[in-house]
């Protein structure tokens, strides 16, 4: 039995940022390495960063869901759009689950957050609104403990580990 990947320790700064409710872009692969990519329409990260919950449409995800499903792996990618200021996270041990209306609050936060994000590059609420629409009974929560991250922000730290135990 292999032990568990220790956790990744951000820095308390770039996990506010996380949390504030910024740019989220979902990402996996298949067993034969084919990418598949979705906008969240919602995040949280729990107390430390520990557990990271993102929440994508499962009628527009269908590709992504069956890769996460059949391989645990999951890449995420948080952005401020006004700063490029950009972290990845990674893991192969990511859950999938029907979204419930305790999550509501959740996605309600990160919409209220992301509207403000948006116009700071010159788009309105009502993009915001349109961009993150959904529909509670068609959301899946995808969970998962960071194994990896890395700044992705451009510049000459981008790709760079972050958080080693």
């Amino acid at each position: 039995m292999t032990a568990a990947a220790p956790p990744v320790l951000l820095p308390p700064a770039l996990l506010a940022l996380m949390d504030k409710g910024i740019s989220c872009i979902v990402g996996s692969c298949g067993l034969d390495m084919r990418p598949s990519i979705m906008r969240a329409v919602g995040s949280s990260i729990t107390a430390g960063g520990a557990g990271v919950t993102v929440y994508i449409s499962r009628s527009q995800s269908r590709q992504l869901l069956q890769d996460i499903a059949s391989t645990g792996r999951i890449a995420v990618v948080f952005s401020e759009p006004a700063t490029c200021v950009t972290v990845q996270l990674k893991t192969g041990n990511a859950r999938i689950r029907s979204a419930q209306a305790s999550d509501e609050a959740a996605l309600a936060r990160y919409l209220h957050a992301m509207e403000p994000q948006i116009q700071q590059v010159g788009f309105g609420p009502v993009y915001a609104r349109a961009m993150l629409a959904h529909r509670l009974e068609d959301l899946v929560a995808i969970s998962f403990e960071p194994s990896q991250a890395f700044d992705q922000t451009p510049g000459p730290k981008a790709g760079a580990v972050l958080g080693a135990p």
